[in-house]
């Protein structure tokens, strides 16, 4: 998207139905789920316009809940084995009120994950994993919600050789022992930014002491 998405408001009531972009039969390529075959439910929609984004979401429709969950099992069981592992991803897939799709995929033995920049809170399922990727606004990190915060899984960073904001991790996240972090080189989509990217992010994880992360199905040839 590149920046020139529309920021979209959080959407307050839900009335069974959800903005969706597409749903995958893919593999996990990011985070601590990397390599496990899954099913991707993109919503439509985010409250960020990151000008480095690379996906596109914006092209979605409503579809009710009771019919996603449907396409979300028949798509889990192509290609052979179920897949067991939902990831709800957009966009910002907290912009929209997924509770009840959660917990409709957790009743049926879906381990779920979420994919957020942070900034908004819903109350869902403590099954839930929660993957938070914080994004810079204003030259600073947006503040995780701190309800959110709690819930967390992990935290995602994306590092940018030349990008002002990604440069480094920021300093309260140095000294966190107890939450797992991933460092992941920015996608710019220039060959030697690119490199730069990764060089700095390998400098960064040996100095912190913090998980390596790649877009590992950028390298597979997959969605």
């Amino acid at each position: 998207m590149l920046g020139r998405n529309p920021k979209r408001k959080p959407i307050k009531e839900y009335n069974g139905v959800l903005q969706v972009k597409e749903v995958v039969d893919t593999f996990q390529g990011e985070g601590p789920f990397v390599g496990q075959p899954a099913i991707f439910v993109r919503l439509g929609g985010c409250n960020l316009a990151c000008d480095f984004c690379d996906t596109f979401f914006e092209e979605f429709k409503d579809i009710k809940t009771e019919d996603l969950v449907k396409d979300i099992e028949e798509k889990s069981m192509l290609k052979g084995a179920r897949k067991n592992l939902v990831v709800i991803t957009g966009g910002e897939p907290l912009r929209q009120p997924i509770e009840t799709l959660c917990s409709e995929l957790i009743k049926k033995n879906y381990t779920v994950q979420i994919e957020t920049n942070g900034s908004i809170y819903r109350d869902l399922p403590e099954e839930v994993k929660i993957i938070c990727s914080p994004k810079v606004v204003n030259q600073k990190y947006m503040k995780i919600d701190p309800r959110l915060y709690s819930r967390l899984t992990a935290v995602k960073f994306l590092i940018s050789d030349q990008r002002e904001g990604y440069c480094d991790v920021p300093e309260m996240y140095i000294s966190e022992k107890e939450m797992p972090i991933y460092l992941q080189p920015m996608d710019e989509l220039d060959k030697n930014l690119n490199r730069k990217n990764m060089d700095l992010t390998i400098k960064l994880a040996h100095k912190y002491g913090f998980n390596l992360c790649l877009q590992t199905h950028k390298i597979w040839n997959i969605y």
